[in-house]
Order: C-alpha cells, then sequence, then structure tokens
C-alpha cells in the first residue's frame, strides 16, 4: 500500500483514509520554516511532526518531574496555540539505583525531542498545551481496574508506580510514531522520526522488561487491556507477559513487526475517551495544532 499510494491521487486517497488520517487538514505554508512539504492528500509534515511534539511535551513533563523534581525550561514551551500549565508531578524516591539512572536518561532524551521538534519546525512549532499528569493517572489507573472508586493513584509515590505509568506512555509513543511514517514525505524528518521513534523503542523495552523483572505483569496487562478498549475495536495491544507463561518483552505480530496507532487512535488514548474528542485525560484542554480530534 505505502508503494500504490504514490501511484495516482486515489490510491493516495485510499491510503490515507486506510491509515485513519484522512481530512486532518493542512499546516500554512510558513510550516517548516518556510519549506511547506506536504504528505499525501494535504496533511503537511508540519502537521504531524507538531503532533508528534504534544506527545513529547507530556512525555518530557512526566519524565522530567521523576527524575529531577522540575519541568521543562519556560523558554521549551512556547510556540503557536494556547499555552498551557502542567497539574501534577514531583520527584520520584527511588529504591533501585538502576531505575533512577533509567529515568534520569529517558527524561533527557524526552527533553532532547523536545527541543529537536521545535527546532525543525521553527516558527511553525506549538506551544505547550495544558498537562494533567496528576488526575489523568487516576482516571486510567481505574479504566484498567488497578484502582477502586474513590481511590487515587499516583505516579510519583513509588518506582513500582512510576514504572506502570511510564509503561502507558511508551507503548503508545512507539506506536504513535510508526504510525505516522508514511504520513511524512521529507526524507530528512522522516529519518529524524524513525530515529525518535528508534529511541522510543528502546525506552519502551526498558520499562517492559523492568516491569516483568518485578513480576507486575498482571498490573500491565490490565493497562494494555485499557489501552486496547480506548483505540478502537482491534485487539492488537499486548502485556508483557504472564507470571507462570513466557515473557512478551517485544510485543509483535506474527511477522515480527510492530504495530501502528493513527493519530485519532493515539488520541483516543491521551485523552482517555474511546469517542470522537478533541480534548480529556491528560490533555485537559486538548492539543495544540490541526491534528487534535481522537478517532
Amino acid at each position: 500500500m505505502i508503494n500504490r499510494s504514490a501511484e495516482n491521487e486515489t490510491d493516495r486517497r485510499l491510503f490515507l483514509k486506510s491509515a485513519g488520517v484522512a481530512g486532518l487538514g493542512v499546516v500554512g505554508a510558513g510550516a517548516l520554516g518556510g519549506a511547506a512539504h506536504a504528505a499525501p492528500g494535504g496533511v503537511s509534515d508540519g502537521a504531524v511532526l507538531n503532533f508528534a511534539l504534544n506527545l513529547e511535551y507530556l512525555e518530557a513533563e512526566f519524565y522530567s518531574y521523576a527524575a529531577f523534581g522540575k519541568g521543562l525550561d519556560d523558554k521549551l514551551t512556547s510556540g503557536k496555540g494556547k499555552k498551557g500549565g502542567v497539574k501534577g508531578g514531583r520527584q520520584v524516591s527511588f529504591a533501585t539505583p538502576a531505575i533512577r539512572k533509567y529515568a534520569e536518561e529517558i527524561a533527557k532524551d524526552e527533553h532532547d525531542h523536545v527541543a529537536f521538534l521545535r527546532k525543525a519546525l521553527g516558527g511553525a512549532k506549538v506551544a505547550r498545551p495544558a498537562i494533567d499528569i496528576e488526575a489523568s493517572f487516576t482516571a486510567a489507573a481505574r479504566a484498567a481496574g488497578l484502582i477502586q472508586p474513590g481511590q487515587t493513584f499516583d505516579p510519583y509515590a513509588n518506582e513500582d508506580n512510576f514504572l506502570l505509568a511510564a509503561y502507558i506512555f511508551e507503548d503508545v509513543g512507539v506506536t504513535a510514531y510508526k504510525g505516522a511514517a508514511p504520513l511524512i514525505s521529507n526524507k530528512t524528518y522522516l529519518e529524524a522520526a524513525a530515529g525518535i521513534l528508534a529511541v522510543e523503542a528502546y525506552h519502551a523495552g526498558i520499562v517492559r522488561t523492568s516491569l516483568y523483572s518485578k513480576g507486575l505483569q498482571d498490573a500491565a496487562k490490565a493497562i494494555s487491556n485499557a489501552r486496547d478498549s480506548l483505540d478502537g475495536k482491534s485487539n492488537k495491544d499486548q502485556g508483557i507477559g504472564s507470571a507462570a507463561g513466557k515473557a512478551n518483552l517485544v510485543p509483535t505480530d506474527k511477522f515480527g513487526i510492530a504495530y501502528s496507532r493513527t493519530p485519532g487512535q493515539v488520541l483516543n488514548v491521551v485523552y482517555l475517551n474511546p469517542k470522537s474528542v478533541t480534548k480529556g485525560g491528560f490533555f485537559p484542554k486538548g492539543v495544540n495544532g490541526a491534528v487534535n480530534k481522537s478517532a
């Protein structure tokens, strides 16, 4: 389908429709510093990269607070659209030195992703939207059945909670970049996105392995099922294995290939809503940019 998408306009439209992104809209001609590279069907590279930037803001804030007790520098949060604050977040008291080091390294990577995408987008970059890393985790944990009504889930209370919270993000990040890759027309930006995808996959592997070593397979499976309940009828999301069975640290299809989520499906997960909406969950006022509606 990727090869055929370049043959003619009809095939390009069919490809975008199958990817779930037809009609997302176009970033203006000033995108990417004046080079308005457009993916097939009119979804510009700027729109795709700004969609990714919103997700990187969320990950960077989550990890930065966990590792260092503070969020992004203010200079890394400006841009187009309404700038929002961050609710929640504090430093985790890690019991395991290795997991603390993991958190610090991942936080640095996510910080660098934000800085890189902002530089690549130039004047077209979007501002950090309002982010909730407090009530949203409680809602996600309730949806997964990890806590009961009336209870709260604090992702910063201990390293186990931190790893479970990170698991929500990392698997979604991998599938998001893979799903967005066919929408990027400029090879330079495509290579950069592939590089970020690889890093997110490394992060996911660290988190999944750490959860497995701690025997948190059942909790991870509950989160996986919750994500599956949000992003459509397909049942592709996978846990990390079972306590009695073999490990499943690398979630793939029968061909050993990681699966994809469309931008709309990714927003279903981070908005914590299976319906077509423009805000909720981790982004209480929505994300900034042209790609902002869940599937």
